[in-house]
């Protein structure tokens, strides 16, 4: 029997809110063993321990609420949909569309008129989805998870129940920073505990704490080191201007037309105030000069038109 896909997709929808109590109920453990059990008392001992335990606890507070801050606005922000009866935009002298309407992967250099344009939509100069039934604009995929196209859809995340795309992969990038630098530094702060369990014959502590301690050490290291290897596999898309179904699409191509250089790479995704970086969140004046950020139109290498005609 044939494996209904759609299915599976139900399921991960179904699993949506689930995962935001496992990720909160995860924060709160840690919270409790760091700071209530550990660390917090630690903090009236005076001397050296006070020392450490007034760094850590500034630490740890200050991290959890970016991660929080970019969890929570990766969650709630719209990756960015195609509007109803959405058009790509003509250019009025020539009868083309724009460039940038173009098929990203076909390699093909089809010229279209205007008419063509709008009313064939299996025609390969332009991306039509057939289960939304509208066109879509460059570097859009359709998610049959939210049932819609994104634009500059990365993948749809179970851990922030939403999808990935244009208008929010600024705040997952920082998600998946924020929790690797928290989950290391509790990971960090709890070594010479977990290292206590195999070492020393007695731990204060009643049996509860302890196991906790155990479990919350466990996790945060199994997370720091997974998030670890996403945050490379991201840092490495970001710094080729590219998504993670991109990656997979273009492996045929020599050249990617949406590489303008790691700098300018980065800014795509950042923005170009380094005052907004590590914080999910735009300044005005890129949100008005910067069209990227709004997902429907990506600058393009120079060579990019020069290179398809080759």
């Amino acid at each position: 029997m044939a494996w209904n896909v759609f299915r599976f997709c139900t399921a991960l929808r179904a699993l949506g809110s689930i995962m935001i109590v496992l990720v909160i109920g995860i924060i709160g453990l840690t919270y409790y063993v760091v700071v209530i059990a550990d660390y917090g008392p630690a903090l009236f001992h005076g001397g050296l321990d006070s020392l450490v335990s007034f760094v850590v606890l500034l630490l740890f507070h200050s991290l959890l609420v970016m991660l929080l801050w970019s969890y929570f606005t990766t969650v709630l922000t719209d990756p960015g949909g195609v509007p109803p009866n959405w058009r790509p935009s003509i250019d009025e002298e020539r009868g083309d569309a724009d460039p940038l309407i173009g098929s990203e992967h076909s390699g093909s250099n089809v010229r279209l008129n205007q008419p063509s344009v709008l009313s064939d939509p299996a025609n390969e100069g332009m991306r039509f989805c057939r289960k939304c039934n509208q066109f879509k604009p460059p570097r859009c995929h359709h998610c049959s998870v939210c049932g819609r196209c994104i634009l500059k859809m990365d993948h749809h995340c179970v851990w922030v129940v939403n999808c990935v795309g244009a208008l929010n992969y600024k705040y997952f990038l920082l998600f998946l920073v924020y929790t690797f630098l928290e989950t290391t530094l509790v990971t960090l702060s709890l070594l010479r505990l977990f290292v206590a369990f195999f070492t020393e014959g007695e731990i204060s502590g009643t049996p509860g704490t302890l196991v906790a301690t155990f479990i919350t050490f466990v996790l945060n290291l199994s997370f720091a080191l997974s998030v670890l290897g996403f945050l490379i596999v991201h840092i490495s898309l970001v710094l080729a201007n590219t998504t993670t179904i991109e990656a997979y699409e273009k492996k045929t191509d020599p050249k990617w037309r949406y590489d303008l250089g790691w700098k300018k790479n980065f800014e795509q995704v950042l923005g170009t105030d380094k005052r907004y970086w590590p914080i999910p969140a735009y300044s005005e004046n890129d949100l008005k000069r910067m069209p990227v950020l709004r997902g429907f139109e990506y600058q393009t290498r120079p060579d990019s038109d020069e290179f398809q005609q080759l």
